[in-house]
């Protein structure tokens, strides 16, 4: 049979071999069509002893073998060129975090903190419906440990810190505590001096000079604020101001009795502060923490005694059990007070002369009396050193002269500048 050059031959139909015609093919899962047909990835089920078990075999490997290198991945980066080892950079950061950081106000802290000691003043109360008298902690301030002498050891303080106590209790900075004896107090400059064991005493303040502080130096505080529990803190700040003069009322009586020499501060002073140290950044004492200016207007201003007039002080305190003053018999006023029209129609001062101190009341018997001193003489010199208002005098008075000691003055008296001679005495009255 012949064929057109156009149309192939067609191939032979398939035929069914005998006996098949009923027999179903094998169908695959549906689950594998589709996804088949989605063309996504089987996932084949591995029965145990066919092949399929080297995949977990080789993920193992692949798992170890990333393990290794983690491992390693520190030194291989440590090898690459110009690189930092990690091991390095950590020792640095671990040596910074470790450095001893030392500073001006570090040093000065360590030389002189352990001699700065917490005080705790106990009273005696009674209850009438019971005989015992237990003794009370009334209150708790800070101390300055000043000097070590053989088994004894010398601590100044505030007055009003230790004020009413019928017993004394020293704590160090290692939290040991010492019962200490009371030596002698000073009112007027709120100051007093504890006398106590020496035995666990490992360091003593050395005294600086208060008179060479400038405004703006860096001073630290150094007490117990709010208690023992706060004991040793430190606050820095500077020296606010120099010769402040203080009014303070002694007696209660809402009346000014005493103009208290402190220097001003601005670090920070709180209750329980009272009688620690403010020292200069190189760790010696220059002032006593007194006191701080509490209104709502008003932060940042404490007050402290400077150290130079606490030395006479507690060198009295200590020897005698109260300060041995000279005095001059009077009750005075600086200049400054006065207005403009009694500076010259009742003093009658020059007009160059606008600082001094004016005698407001002369003591009878005193030694002002003896030398025929008068109400309204305007003190401007003390042997030949000018005095411009009352802190003036009375440095030059407590820490130049002695009782028996003679004082020069120049004083104006109703304009007239004239010379008086007086011999000191230990007056109660000033």
């Amino acid at each position: 049979m012949g064929y057109y050059d156009d149309q192939p031959p067609k191939p032979p139909e398939p035929q069914e071999p005998q006996g098949t015609q009923n027999r179903q093919e094998p169908q695959e899962p549906r689950e594998i069509i589709e996804r088949q047909e989605r063309k996504e990835p089987q996932t084949r089920i591995v029965k145990k002893g066919s092949k399929g078990g080297y995949f977990f075999s080789g993920l193992l490997g692949v798992m170890i073998g990333a393990l290794i290198v983690w491992l390693m991945l520190p030194s291989l980066v440590g090898m690459m060129p110009g690189s930092e080892t990690v091991s390095d950079t950590t020792s640095n950061k671990s040596q910074q975090l470790s450095a001893d950081i030392t500073t001006d106000v570090t040093s000065a802290v360590d030389k002189v903190a352990n001699s700065v000691v917490g005080i705790t003043n106990i009273q005696g109360t009674s209850n009438f419906l019971s005989p015992s008298n237990e003794g009370q902690e009334a209150g708790a301030g800070s101390g300055v440990i000043y000097k070590k002498s053989g088994d004894k050891a010398y601590v100044i303080t505030n007055n009003h810190v230790i004020e009413g106590a019928s017993q004394i209790e020293v704590t160090l900075a290692d939290g040991s505590k010492v019962e200490a004896k009371l030596l002698g107090t000073d009112i007027w400059t709120d100051l007093a001096v504890l006398e106590m064991d020496a035995s666990k005493v490992t360091t003593v303040a050395e005294f600086g000079n208060s008179d060479s502080l400038k405004q703006g130096e860096t001073v630290i505080a150094i007490g117990n604020p709010l208690g023992l529990n706060f004991s040793g803190s430190v606050t820095t700040g500077v020296v606010s101001g120099k010769d402040r003069a203080i009014p303070v009322d002694l007696n209660g009586d809402n009346q000014i009795d005493w103009q208290a020499e402190v220097l001003q501060t601005d670090a920070a002073i709180n209750p329980g502060n009272s009688g620690g140290a403010l020292v200069n950044l190189a760790g010696q004492l220059i002032g006593i923490n007194s006191m701080k200016i509490s209104q709502e207007a008003v932060e940042g201003i404490g007050l402290a005694i400077p150290v130079n007039s606490v030395i006479p002080v507690i060198e009295d305190l200590e020897e005698f059990g109260e300060m041995k003053r000279p005095s001059m018999g009077v009750t005075l006023v600086d200049v400054t007070n006065v207005s403009a029209f009694h500076q010259r129609d009742t003093l009658r001062l020059p007009e160059e002369v606008s600082t001094g101190v004016v005698i407001d009341k002369v003591v009878e018997g005193s030694a002002s009396d003896v030398a025929r001193l008068k109400q309204y003489d305007v003190i401007v010199e003390m042997d030949g050193e000018k005095i411009e208002n009352m802190i003036d005098l009375r440095k030059h008075l407590y820490n130049e002269k002695e009782i028996g000691d003679n004082l020069t003055l120049k004083v104006y008296r109703k304009g007239e500048l004239m010379e008086v001679t007086l011999k000191l005495k230990d007056d109660t009255a000033l």
